[in-house]
């Protein structure tokens, strides 16, 4: 299923291509046999490979392969996302359907509606019925967790052009890097499925790889003083610390942090074209936050020979891609964020070309004093200006480059950092448009009130689509994007993520962290080696449900015999026995509260 239907063209052979760009298949035919599954382009039938179903071998299509015989279904699909090998066999994953969102730099872009894995296991039928039956255990809890993949949320590609590379990197490679495949165009730091693309280029299958980025991709249109300006907002997710919002904190000992996000506003106006960088990353010190059934879990700072070395290597990173760094925290400055705020400066101030700066979100903004944000920008103006933006003139000469970027964070790296990157964009379009001449120095964005809401409506849904992924619910302060103030819906709607949060975060995202651990590579499949699904004392899915059972029942009794309770002693005890009974059930429940929340069996945190 797709929602458009672009001029399907076949793609150019690097070998012929002399300025022309790489393009990819964008229409498959799917051919199931009974020993093997057919993929070939619809354009160029001639063009395709073939995947047995027994072993997941991948061979190069022959001509004569499907001319035999008659598949038993046949489909079209939309891309290959890459394959997998489980504990029983191959997994290949495609696309199903698709949905054009917009473009970049001119190429069409488009968001995965659907997609699903096709087994190629058909081996386990010939297991010794020992192997089968510890195969198809384990192969169960993992094809579980390829389910959980199907529904990923925010991933998007281009036939086209590569995706992962911002304005300015684009612009400074050398002449004839768009004739590659676009797999090796790529930055492998956001390509969400590099793991599973790793066959694919074994078999030199260029044409149909196609790297994904999970993040988010907007357009808005506007019409200033009677000319068109394009803005889009591409976010793009790093997937070397890949992960779910309480089980993926911090940083690894290599320096890589959760929820890394590199978050480019592009604008296209009268052949100008300029593009602003910003990045957000969880704080880059090795800490934890695990889910015990509480609202608000304690942040634990681990204590580690390594941890000035790890912020080091984050930051050397950071000033190698992006020049100088200014480091935006948000955080509270009391209790647990505090501790772990003063922990973060710390070490910051011990990095050169690093300027690290404090701004209490919570304190100075409150729940609805977006304007508070100018208080923030007096502190960093002088800096942020001469970061500058990347700028080219129609005829492609760069104008301006961005020399350093702004790295905000707060403790999920979603609500407060979303407000935030959103004002000091807006500071940056009202200086782009200036430049270019179309404002004069004393006007700005908001002036056109229709515009400004198609600018605001951007940055609101790329914070909810962020959100989505790290969290499993909508962005908190939303309204706070969208209208400068906190609305009465809006509050309610972040009451209803906030419930929604804690939910998923307590009972769901274990499942979620595992999923991605294994499509990411992060956890590897050892057939010989001990089963990670093993049981190991408390299980969440076996124990909270006989837990909440006995609390229901134990309130339902404590009620019902307070009600009778004045008729005898018999009753009174009864109550007495039935609340005993329900607070030891809720004093257990309480005391492991670790232990009955859904967590991660494949990786540890770090």
């Amino acid at each position: 299923m797709e929602t458009s239907s672009p001029s399907p063209s076949p793609p150019s052979s690097p070998a012929s291509s002399g300025g022309r760009r790489f393009k990819l298949y964008d229409r498959l035919e799917l051919l199931e046999f009974h020993d093997k599954y057919v993929i070939k382009s619809v354009e160029s039938p001639i063009k395709g490979f073939s995947i047995g179903r027994s072993d997941g071998d991948i061979q190069p299509l022959d001509n004569d392969e499907t001319s035999s015989a008659s598949p038993s279904k046949t489909s079209i699909i939309y891309g290959v996302a890459g394959t997998i090998r489980l504990v029983a066999g191959t997994y290949i994953f495609v696309i199903t359907s698709r949905k054009e969102v917009g473009n970049f730099l001119g190429f069409p872009v488009f968001r995965i509606l659907s997609m699903k894995f096709l087994s190629c296991n058909e081996s386990l039928k010939f297991s010794t019925p020992q192997e089968a039956s510890f195969l198809k255990r384990d192969e169960a809890y993992f094809m579980n967790l390829l389910k959980t993949v199907e529904s990923t949320p925010g991933l998007y590609y281009s036939y086209d052009t590569d995706i992962t590379l911002n304005l300015q990197r684009r612009c400074k490679l050398a002449d004839g890097w768009q004739v590659k495949p676009i797999w090796k165009q790529a930055d492998p730091r956001f390509v969400w499925n590099k793991n599973l693309l790793e066959e694919l280029i074994e078999c030199k299958l260029d044409e149909f790889i196609i790297p994904l980025i999970q993040g988010s991709f907007g357009v808005a249109h506007l019409k200033l003083k009677d000319k068109d300006a394009t803005i889009t907002l591409v976010s793009r997710r790093c997937t070397r610390r890949l992960g779910t919002r309480m089980w993926r904190r911090g940083a690894n000992l290599e320096g890589d942090t959760a929820n890394f996000i590199e978050t480019e506003q592009l604008l296209e106006l009268e052949g100008f074209r300029s593009s602003l960088l910003q990045i957000r990353g969880s704080i880059p010190l090795l800490w934890e936050q695990i889910v015990d059934l509480s609202y608000k879990p304690r942040l634990n700072i681990i204590n580690h020979e390594q941890t000035s070395k790890v912020v080091e290597r984050h930051f050397h990173d950071l000033l190698q891609r992006y020049g100088d760094t200014t480091a935006l925290d948000l955080t509270d400055k009391h209790g647990d964020e505090g501790k772990i705020s003063s922990a973060y400066a710390a070490e910051v101030l011990k990095l050169p070309n690093v300027r690290f700066v404090s701004f209490d979100f919570h304190r100075v903004c409150g729940s609805s004093n977006f304007d508070n944000l100018r208080i923030l920008y007096d502190q960093i103006e002088e800096e942020f200006r001469n970061q500058g933006y990347f700028i080219i003139d129609p005829e492609g000469n760069i104008l301006g480059e961005q020399k350093g970027i702004i790295r905000s964070n707060c403790i999920d790296c979603l609500d407060r950092t979303n407000v935030t990157q959103s004002f000091l964009a807006q500071k940056s379009l009202n200086l782009q448009l200036q430049r270019i001449g179309l404002l004069e120095s004393d006007e700005c964005i908001s002036m056109f009130r229709e515009e400004y809401e198609k600018f605001r409506t951007l940055w609101a849904e790329q914070g909810d689509e962020i959100s989505l992924e790290y969290a499993g619910t909508y962005a908190l302060k939303g309204d706070l994007v969208r209208y400068g103030r906190q609305t009465l819906g809006g509050a309610l709607k972040d009451g209803m993520s906030a419930i929604s949060r804690y939910y998923l975060n307590n009972f769901q995202d274990g499942v979620r962290q595992d999923a991605l651990d294994l499509i990411s590579g992060h956890y590897m499949i050892n057939r010989n080696g001990p089963s990670p699904f093993q049981l190991n004392g408390f299980e969440s899915f076996s124990y909270l449900p006989m837990a909440s059972a006995l609390l229901v029942g134990g309130l339902t009794l404590t009620t019902f015999t307070v009600q009778q309770a004045g008729r005898n002693a018999q009753q009174y005890l009864s109550t007495v026995l039935w609340a005993g009974v329900t607070a030891g059930v809720m004093a257990v429940v309480k005391a492991n509260g670790r232990q009955f929340c859904s967590r991660p069996r494949l990786c540890g945190l770090l």
